[in-house]
């Protein structure tokens, strides 16, 4: 993967990376950490939920939207807009029908298409940090 643009100095923000393949949550986590960020990995949406509820403070959720269990990425992003509305969401998906429902969770966008890019998802990322400030 090339190198990516340095994130601002200061205090790390973090990203909550959800998606159940490892391979693919190591490959963009690594890739956000080599940027300057605080990454936090999850492998599926109650790990998630047991992040966002604990004291960690994460900025940006990127997340899968097919993922194991009781909880799919679009019931995740919907418990952050009701339960943590300062967290921004990203959403990500094979499945081209996700981008609809997508749209209404996600600041930037209805979602990111997968396979991604690293740079893409960065870009993204970038932008929706720099909404806050």
């Amino acid at each position: 993967m090339p190198a990516a643009d340095p994130v601002p100095q200061g205090a790390p923000q973090t990203i909550l990376v959800v998606e159940d393949e490892i391979l693919v949550r190591m490959v963009i986590a690594d890739y956000l950490r080599d940027c300057g960020y605080r990454v936090i990995e999850a492998g599926h949406a109650a790990e998630a939920l047991t992040v966002l509820q604990s004291s960690e403070e994460v900025h940006v959720v990127f997340s899968d939207v097919q993922m194991p269990g009781a909880m799919d990425g679009f019931g995740l992003a919907t418990w952050v807009r009701q339960n943590q509305p300062q967290v921004k969401v990203l959403l990500t998906s094979g499945n081209a029908k996700a981008a609809a429902t997508a749209h209404d969770l996600c600041e930037d966008g209805p979602l990111e298409a997968k396979p991604y890019q690293a740079q893409s998802v960065l870009d993204r990322i970038k932008r929706l940090l720099a909404e806050n400030s």
